[in-house]
């Protein structure tokens, strides 16, 4: 496509926030400070890096098109600007990668992946058009789960260049009765917080799937291509798979399972370290919350003796203090803040755990989720603290 180039090499990465913690070079994945996820909005440069190869460098937006084809009456190609005349609509949604808080999972049994804490995650305000008005102009209707010529399933192709994909382009899809579906908020989405895209995060076109793991939200989009069996990529069909804890590498067999699509309820602490001193007295435990699909968070609890007792903490969306309940889930697919200020032992482990809105909570133990690819790691989270001596407070 003229003006959209796949880099072949890191010689010309964007810049990256200095505090970010690098999780590996080539390609870039980085996460930032547990507590840059406080705010209900993550900044841009905040916002977890996750990449597969060198990051596509756009020339000339003049001349990028998009290519929509496959199964369809009516092919097209459509540029920015002409997406950019469709109804646009901002959708407040988290993304998380599958592997978030895989190093926990590490400790239990190792597994393969990039090893990302509890960071792999974020929410923004994404801007853009939606799938299902766009698929209208290559003649397939809104709310529908075939195309006229048999299209079942809607292909998401990048420009970047993966080793997984013996160096072709990272690619996923949805079933089409989801990206046809306006309730859905499938976007192709050109901002993010208000601003163009970076190229970190897409420039200048990506894909949106609100609810699903990170993995389905294509960037640097090049085609979109209607199928009528799954995509077969290598992303799809051999990677971001849940297996029982029996699979290991020399008896796996990817075909056993479904592509992961929607995240189960995940919650972490953002406000402590693991692990930290902390100055007698009161203590505040803060983080996010958030479940796949479009569900909501009913609660979260805290434990500050290891889960023999709970009290429930406070939650938010909109990020007010003091935190306020008449303003949850209206953010359908965006993550809450909760809080809890609590007196703590001298020592002793914290816990969070979320409950969704169909009454999914949090797997106590990582052993049972655990799985040889690390993925959907949401067991209880929890942080080991105890109370500064006189001497480590004066360093507080």
């Amino acid at each position: 496509m003229p003006g959209l180039t796949g880099p072949s090499d890191y010689s010309k990465e964007p810049p990256r926030h200095p505090s970010l913690k690098i999780n590996s070079k080539e390609p870039f994945n980085a996460e930032p400070h547990r507590t840059a996820l406080l705010s209900y909005i993550t900044p841009v440069d905040f916002f977890y890096k996750r990449n597969h190869g060198p990051i596509p460098i756009v020339d000339d937006i003049e001349s990028y098109r998009v290519s929509i084809g496959g199964l369809v009456k009516n092919p097209l190609e459509i540029s920015i600007s002409e997406i950019r005349k469709l109804p646009k609509y901002n959708v407040i949604a988290t993304l998380q990668c599958a592997g978030n808080r895989r190093t926990e999972m590490s400790k239990t049994r190792k597994v393969r992946g990039v090893g990302w804490d509890v960071a792999a995650v974020g929410n923004a305000k994404w801007g853009g058009a939606k799938l299902a008005d766009v698929l209208e102009l290559v003649g397939i209707s809104k709310n529908t789960s075939s195309s006229p010529l048999g299209g079942k399933h809607v292909e998401f192709i990048s420009i970047d260049k993966c080793k997984e994909e013996n160096g072709g382009p990272y690619k996923a899809s949805i079933p089409l009765r989801q990206a046809t579906n306006p309730e859905a908020d499938v976007l192709l989405a050109y901002e993010m917080n208000g601003e163009t895209l970076n190229r970190d995060h897409g420039y200048p076109l990506r894909v949106i799937v609100p609810g699903v793991i990170g993995a389905r939200s294509v960037k640097w989009l090049d085609r979109i291509s209607i199928i009528e069996e799954e995509c077969q990529g290598f992303f799809m069909q051999k990677d971001y798979k849940m297996f029982p804890p029996s699979v290991n590498w020399d008896n796996i067999d990817w075909s056993s399972r479904k592509a992961q699509m929607d995240f189960p309820v995940q919650s972490a602490i953002c406000s402590l370290e693991d692990v930290d001193f902390v100055k007698p007295g009161k203590v505040t435990v803060a983080g996010y919350a958030v479940a796949g699909g479009g569900r909501g968070i009913e609660r979260v609890d805290i434990s500050v003796d290891g889960g023999k007792t709970w009290i429930e903490a406070q939650r938010c969306q909109t990020g007010n203090i003091p935190y306020q309940s008449d303003d949850l889930n209206n953010d359908k697919w965006a993550w809450v803040l909760f809080k809890a200020v609590v007196d703590v032992p001298e020592r002793t482990v914290i816990i969070a755990k979320a409950v969704d809105t169909a009454s999914n909570v949090q797997p106590e133990n990582v052993e049972v989720v655990w799985n040889l690819r690390g993925i959907l790691n949401t067991s209880w989270h929890k942080v080991q603290v105890r109370r500064a001596s006189q001497v480590a407070i004066s360093n507080l």
